[in-house]
């Protein structure tokens, strides 16, 4: 994450300030970071989507540490629906991560982002999932004002995770480790997303 990972339009970019430096009279660096919570991989807060919502520094953390599934949804159009997943719902773990890129967009925020239909939501929970992640920028398009997918993990009691890059990822089980900070009135929280073979 720098000044040039890309922000939902009217976020805030990525900004670092040195406070001190190494030189005469000061043995450390030191910096201070400005940034959206959603810039990067991120875990979102019921608090972004629900104004009575938990935030990022609340939730527990076992939905985002353990066994996941990645499974593949290239080239879906505007929304990955419960057939693009089918080929990888059997015996399905309580963590699903849905690649959506040929190659994730480093350098630009993609507007026309691949979305989650809701209905692929609705079909995860019955399937028993906790936590749903998606290689782009929200679950739900860019342009979207009433964030259907947003609102079925808010009352599915679901955690969603973000802009995960996943390019060099094989469909298959890995074991997840995306923990948010305890950030104890943010809306999201970036998080460092590793997959590790089980």
């Amino acid at each position: 994450m720098d000044a040039s990972s890309p922000v939902f339009p009217g976020d805030t970019n990525y900004q670092q300030q040195w406070t001190a430096r190494i030189g005469p009279g000061c043995p450390v660096n030191v910096s201070a970071i400005t940034l959206s919570p959603h810039v990067g991989a991120h875990a979102d807060a019921p608090l972004h989507y629900d104004p009575l919502g938990n935030a990022a520094g609340t939730l527990a953390l076992t939905p985002f540490l353990r066994h996941c599934r990645v499974v593949h949804a290239l080239a879906t159009g505007a929304l990955v629906r419960p057939q693009h997943l089918r080929h990888a719902l059997q015996d399905l773990p309580p963590r699903v991560l849905v690649r959506t890129c040929q190659r994730f967009p480093v350098a630009h925020f993609d507007r026309q982002l691949t979305a989650s239909a809701p209905e692929t939501v609705s079909l995860l929970a019955d399937l028993g999932v906790h936590l749903i992640g998606i290689d782009s920028a929200s679950i739900d398009p860019a342009d979207s004002k009433t964030l259907p997918c947003h609102q079925l993990i808010r009352q599915r009691g679901l955690r969603v995770l973000e802009n995960p890059l996943l390019d060099e990822v094989p469909e298959g089980d890995y074991e997840l480790i995306a923990l948010p900070l305890k950030l104890m009135s943010a809306d999201a929280s970036p998080v460092r997303a590793v997959l590790r073979e089980l």
